[in-house]
Order: structure tokens, then C-alpha cells, then sequence
């Protein structure tokens, strides 16, 4: 028997498709709950990761901006020093797709939860005797602003590593003129 699939099939399929999958509105939020804490975790990973790698190529600038060695210690300094500077520029750059992955599936995970919370009125207001959350905590301000760290801190180093080099830069070059 031929069927004709409408909006209203479609909705119904989807609907016990879901009901399979989750079972109850708080399997879902427990779903969710779970993917934003994966992938926060995932972010904050790679924002240690990414810190830690730039604070070692920081260290290794500054000692070899203080290399004094009377024969070669002006080219190294004009050189190596500038070198790490472009690599943690590029390293930066090749963070920063991976930071705004993370975001946008953080992104994603609480705009399906708030969406719950706010489609469900028994999840929406509390399925534990007690306020699930206020309106303040589960804005999308309020995760977004927790997310910024992890976010700007490649364009902040990005901007650190162009004012690195041009400072090794300028040195090197005003003390070749005396």
C-alpha cells in the first residue's frame, strides 16, 4: 500500500523517533548536559594545550633575545627571535578553528537544551522539586561569556607575537645604525 507522506507524518515519525532515542524529556536534557560538558571540556583542553605550547615558544624568545655572543649574537637575536615570533603567529591561526569549532557546537548543545527547557513546561520549571535554573543562568549571555577566554586568546597572542617581533625588529636594526 502506497503512503502518502504529509508534514503531519513526517512530524509524527520524527516525534517517535525521538521518543526511542531519548525516552523522557529529562534523558534528552541529560543528553545534552552531557555533549556541552564534553565539549567543554574539549575546549578547555585545547586552551591549556594551546597556553602551554606559547608560554614555552615565550620562553624560548626571551632567551634568545639575550644571546650575547660578540660573533653571530646580532644576527641570532634579529633572526631566531623573529622566526618563533611568525611561528607563534601561525600556531595561533591554526588554533583558532578548532576554538571556534568547540564554540559552535557549545553553542548548539545549550540552544537545544534551552529549547527544551522552554518547549517542556514539567522541565522548564523543575523535575527535581526545585528550580532547574533562572533566567540569568541559562541565557545565552551568560555561557557565551564563560566561552571568551578560550576565544579571544589566539587574537590576543596573535597581537602579543606581532609586537614581539616588531620590538626584536626595531632593536636589532636601531642598534645596527650605531
Amino acid at each position: 500500500m502506497a503512503k502518502i507522506i504529509t508534514e503531519d507524518t513526517r512530524l509524527q515519525q520524527e516525534c517517535t523517533a525521538d521518543v526511542l532515542l531519548f525516552g523522557t524529556p529529562k534523558d534528552r536534557l541529560d543528553f545534552y548536559r552531557r555533549e556541552i560538558q564534553y565539549e567543554t571540556s574539549l575546549l578547555s583542553n585545547r586552551t591549556n594545550a594551546y597556553l602551554t605550547a606559547q608560554s614555552f615558544l615565550v620562553i624560548a624568545f626571551a632567551s634568545s633575545m639575550a644571546n650575547l655572543n660578540p660573533e653571530w649574537g646580532e644576527l641570532f637575536t634579529l633572526v631566531v627571535p623573529s622566526l618563533m615570533a611568525v611561528l607563534g603567529i601561525f600556531s595561533s591561526l591554526h588554533a583558532w578553528p578548532g576554538f571556534r569549532a568547540s564554540y559552535v557546537i557549545i553553542d548548539h548543545w545549550h540552544f537545544k537544551q534551552s529549547h527544551l527547557l522552554r518547549s517542556d513546561p514539567v522541565m522548564g520549571k523543575a523535575y527535581d522539586d526545585s528550580p532547574l535554573f533562572n533566567e540569568k543562568e541559562s541565557s545565552q549571555k551568560g555561557y557565551r561569556k564563560s566561552l571568551m577566554f578560550s576565544m579571544r586568546t589566539p587574537w590576543l597572542f596573535v597581537i602579543f607575537w606581532l609586537l614581539l617581533a616588531s620590538f626584536c625588529i626595531y632593536v636589532q636594526l636601531a642598534n645596527a645604525s650605531q
